[in-house]
């Protein structure tokens, strides 16, 4: 079991890209930590949680956030102080806009504003190099295959945020047994 819910230690520690898995309920939180989830994210609360599972809980909703251990947060929100920031940044005057007034340990590059000719990946590998040194890097879209997750790793990527039921199929390998 994890000693920390920290959610930076998490996905700092260990090789490879860091699988964060939305779920809906605690029985797929607990399903994706199997599976070899880093981290869960969550954007209502979800009665027994933190039963379920020992990984950091990640609140991506707009209500306040319940059990959780970080939150993601626009460049321009209060977030409170309690809970580890994650900045949600869809270009990169909102990256640099962080940086100055915040300067967050941790980036959500977000895929979600991209137009309909643009690729979500490569609209969040153009943000990447923004991120300076030694902050992470969680990125947001639908992927369609672990190629994707591993262009990601190549790219630098920390982390991504993916559909709980999706977490084996792109996590690859077996983890191991805990």
């Amino acid at each position: 079991m994890p000693d920390s819910r920290r959610l930076s230690q998490r996905l700092a520690e260990g090789d490879g890209i860091a699988i964060i898995a939305r779920v809906q309920d605690a029985d797929a939180a607990r399903t994706a930590e199997a599976q070899g989830a880093k981290a869960i994210a969550v954007e209502r609360a979800i009665e027994g949680i933190r039963t379920a599972t020992s990984l950091p809980l990640l609140w991506t909703g707009a209500s306040p956030a319940v059990d959780a251990d970080a939150q993601t947060i626009r460049p321009d929100d209060d977030h409170p102080e309690a809970l580890e920031p994650v900045v949600d940044v869809r270009d990169e005057d909102e990256l640099e806009q962080a940086l100055e007034q915040l300067d967050p340990e941790i980036f959500l590059l977000s895929a979600r504003d991209t137009d309909d000719d643009e690729d979500p990946l490569e609209a969040v590998l153009e943000l990447l190099p923004d991120v300076p040194a030694g902050k992470l890097a969680i990125a947001e879209l639908d992927l369609a295959s672990r190629d994707e997750v591993l262009a990601l790793e190549r790219a630098g990527v920390d982390a991504v945020l993916v559909q709980g039921a999706r977490v084996a199929e792109l996590v690859g390998a077996r983890p191991p047994d805990v």
